[in-house]
């Protein structure tokens, strides 16, 4: 480590990514801990790693919700009158991210992802979308808490990128296309990739696949999906429609917006009680099946 926060004490690195790391920080005076992101300037084209900082602060610091990671303070470190340095100080979240995790059973990941979905729905009422929603941006708390993190992506509803952005294996075709506004289903088509992701190990077949190839991802067209329980049996078929529902192709086709996307998965995690009881019966009801979360699915620390 060779860095100094000015009035906090910096401890370890929790995780790392585009140019940035994750750190463990307390406020000197209270102890109060944060988590502080780190984005430095390495060459002459990373600006647009300082930009996204730069947008993941100005969404989080309006952010007032229990789903949502919040940010606090913003520096930025100069020389020579360049930006080479952006230091944020966030929420700090004693846990694990789902892509640490893994797939989920099935009865701990639709209270994960109805709290994702509710997450999800305040940030559009703020009139943002996510566009990066992911296993990897899923955070899961020892105490049972979930946070969406990294609002680096974001934009406005209704905004047309003039770049690809967003990850291949959860990427919309329009962020693909370029040529629709993104709107809250966009974030519909990212969240029911995660949840094929989460209940079948596999990955959604989008437009736009990583692969080993030199370009680093392979643009084609629509693959057909296998639905999820076809893949995963323990998947009820009200729980595999949905994630084929946001995931259509065409955005007018998708669940017009969150609150739809929980009814659907109230209803899902409904059948799913409903199933239990019938086979299990109550002497056994309190038992595990083989796709039932554990209770303390995190087991870790991260960012």
């Amino acid at each position: 480590m060779s860095f100094s926060v000015p009035g906090y004490t910096v401890f370890e690195r929790l995780g790392t990514g585009a140019r940035a790391t994750i750190w463990l920080v307390a406020d000197q005076r209270t102890g109060e801990q944060f988590a502080l992101k780190r984005v430095v300037r390495r060459a002459t084209d990373d600006n647009r790693y300082l930009v996204q900082a730069e947008t993941d602060y100005e969404i989080a610091r309006q952010l007032n919700h229990p789903y949502l990671r919040k940010s606090f303070q913003i520096r930025r470190l100069r020389r020579f009158f360049k930006l080479r340095e952006i230091q944020i100080l966030m929420e700090y979240v004693d846990g694990r991210t789902l892509e640490e995790i893994g797939p989920l059973g099935t009865h701990g990941l639709l209270g994960v992802f109805s709290r994702v979905a509710a997450g999800l729905d305040a940030l559009h009422q703020l009139g943002y979308v996510h566009t990066d929603i992911k296993p990897n941006n899923i955070m899961l708390g020892r105490d049972g808490e979930v946070k969406i993190i990294d609002f680096g992506q974001s934009c406005r509803i209704g905004h047309i990128k003039g770049r690809i952005q967003g990850t291949p294996d959860y990427i919309a075709p329009e962020q693909v296309e370029r040529r629709l506004p993104l709107d809250q289903r966009t974030d519909v088509f990212n969240l029911g990739a995660t949840l094929y992701w989460a209940v079948t190990g596999r990955r959604y077949p989008t437009v736009l696949q990583s692969r080993k190839r030199p370009t680093g991802i392979d643009l084609a067209g629509p693959r057909e999906a296998v639905p999820p329980e076809e893949i995963n049996p323990n998947v009820p078929a009200a729980l595999s429609r949905l994630i084929m529902d946001c995931c259509r192709q065409n955005p007018k086709e998708r669940p017009a917006n969150m609150t739809e996307v929980i009814r659907r998965l109230e209803v899902a995690q409904h059948i799913l009680d409903k199933n239990e009881a019938t086979l299990t019966g109550p002497a056994v009801r309190g038992k595990r099946g083989p796709m039932q979360a554990a209770s303390n699915p995190t087991g870790g620390s991260a960012a």
